[in-house]
């Protein structure tokens, strides 16, 4: 919904400031269409059906995984696509998945969305909207900024739908900004004050090989966003979570997990291991295979052994090319 839109439209319509407050409370708990907004005048209620969409974006698409995952893929007004996904897990959480941007300009080379071309940032109603799509399915409690784009390019937008989310029944502290490296963008959510919280996606234990992975490496290098991160748990008290992808033979040896253990500090960091997901319509260039789940499991070890907390991350919807990496609007 663009909120925006709605509050012009309600001051032209004459009506008092609390329609709008109304008329988001009705949007936050699920429901499909004005008419069901029953404390709202029926001439109001027909007057921003017509003017207001409940949405700002179309849905084009949408896909269902063998293990509950959904895929949406939305048209934004100027017709950008982007996708969202809803994680179901078996201990009752609902997460959903959304994206910051249409595209990605940071283009990691394992990643099918950087491949892309970059279209703009979302806003913060097109951000909120990809939430409300899935909160009229069921009631969700998290949310996750890890679908396309970089949310710290995006971040005053996102930070908007952020102190929004609580309404849908996303508290700020199940909310999670991911990033691979944005430092400006870290250094402004550490300055904020909504206990949000922050996923660093490292995926490379050194400075050479980091930046063959991700070119953003040159801009920030690694030592810098590992400092930023540090600072932000100095200042917020939580944990941040390192996102790291295993690439068979690229990432997954035992020397790159003694690597990572040095340079993380348990009491900072929490590693999650992600198997890799390979990219829909041959977006990513040829080489790049998952880690086997034997050498995920060494690398684990390796890194329990030396104090680090550390898991492996269920994948959900592969099937539907919904998980970690494989957004790109490609169907």
């Amino acid at each position: 919904m663009d909120l925006e839109l709605l509050e012009r439209e309600l001051a032209e319509a004459g009506e008092p400031g609390y329609r709008a407050g109304q008329v988001w409370e009705w949007a936050a708990k699920g429901v499909r269409g004005y008419g069901e907004m029953t404390n709202l005048p029926a001439e109001l209620r027909e007057r921003l059906a017509e003017r207001v969409p409940l949405s700002a974006l179309s849905v084009a698409t949408e896909s269902k995984a063998d293990d509950g995952t959904r895929k949406a893929l939305f048209h934004t007004y100027d017709e950008r696509p982007i996708e969202a996904v809803l994680m179901r897990f078996r201990d009752g959480r609902r997460s959903i998945c959304v994206s910051a941007q249409s595209g990605c300009p940071l283009t990691c080379a394992f990643c099918a969305t950087g491949q892309m071309k970059f279209g703009r940032n979302l806003t913060a109603s097109e951000i909120l909207d990809q939430a409300l799509h899935f909160r009229r399915i069921e009631a969700v409690d998290h949310c996750v900024f890890m679908g396309m784009g970089e949310p710290m390019m995006n971040l005053d937008a996102v930070l908007r739908a952020c102190e929004l989310l609580p309404d849908l029944g996303i508290t700020h502290r199940r909310t999670t900004i991911s990033t691979v490296g944005w430092v400006p963008g870290i250094e402004a959510l550490t300055a904020q004050q909504m206990p949000i919280r922050l996923a660093f996606s490292l995926h490379a234990p050194d400075e050479a090989l980091r930046s063959e992975l991700m070119p953003v490496n040159d801009r920030y290098p690694l030592a810098e966003v590992l400092e930023a991160c540090r600072e932000h748990h100095r200042r917020r008290r939580r944990k941040v979570f390192i996102e790291y992808v295993m690439l068979a033979g690229v990432n997954d040896r035992h020397e790159h997990a003694i690597q990572l253990a040095a340079i993380l500090d348990p009491k900072v960091f929490k590693v999650n291991l992600i198997p890799y997901n390979p990219a829909p319509t041959n977006l990513v260039p040829a080489g790049f295979e998952g880690s086997t789940p034997k050498a995920i499991e060494a690398f684990r070890a390796a890194l329990a052994e030396r104090g680090q907390p550390v898991t492996v991350r269920l994948t959900r919807g592969r099937d539907i090319d919904a998980a970690c990496g494989q957004l790109a609007a490609a169907n």
